[in-house]
């Protein structure tokens, strides 16, 4: 089983498509390591020799972010919108969309569930207490 950056990559997947299960490397980062190291992109995982395994790993670590650093960087980046209160920082801190989306009736992603104001009757305190 290969095992780069921490990861298990699911072994009955093509190399490319197996890359991509890393933080940090999406389909065409994992193209440009398949071409760079000269690996088969069709070959599975498992077929991969220890060697190429090793040639993969060695590559990511020396030129790419992945998991643990690229969260860490990502983090950081929404912490400093948030620090300079720009427009972009306040709607993270809110917990809504950044890109200019509609949020009247959709945003549900970011947004959560939604929550619906119950009624109270006339009789009933606020506090929940009992009628008198």
């Amino acid at each position: 089983m290969a095992r780069i950056a921490g990861v298990d990559l699911p072994p009955n997947k093509s190399v490319t498509y197996g890359l991509t299960a890393i933080y940090g490397i999406g389909l065409p980062t994992a193209q440009k390591i398949v071409a760079e190291v000269g690996v088969e992109p069709s070959k599975k995982i498992k077929e991969l020799s220890d060697e190429e395994v090793t040639k993969i790993r060695k590559l990511i670590e020396a030129k790419y972010k992945v998991e643990g650093a690229r969260r860490a960087e990502i983090a950081a980046d929404i912490k400093r919108l948030i620090d300079i209160g720009c427009y972009r920082g306040t709607r993270h801190k809110v917990g809504l969309p950044t890109r200019g989306q509609r949020t009247r009736t959709n945003a549900r992603t970011r947004k959560g569930r939604k929550r619906v104001a119950v009624a109270v009757p006339k009789g009933i305190k606020a506090a929940g207490g009992t009628k008198k």
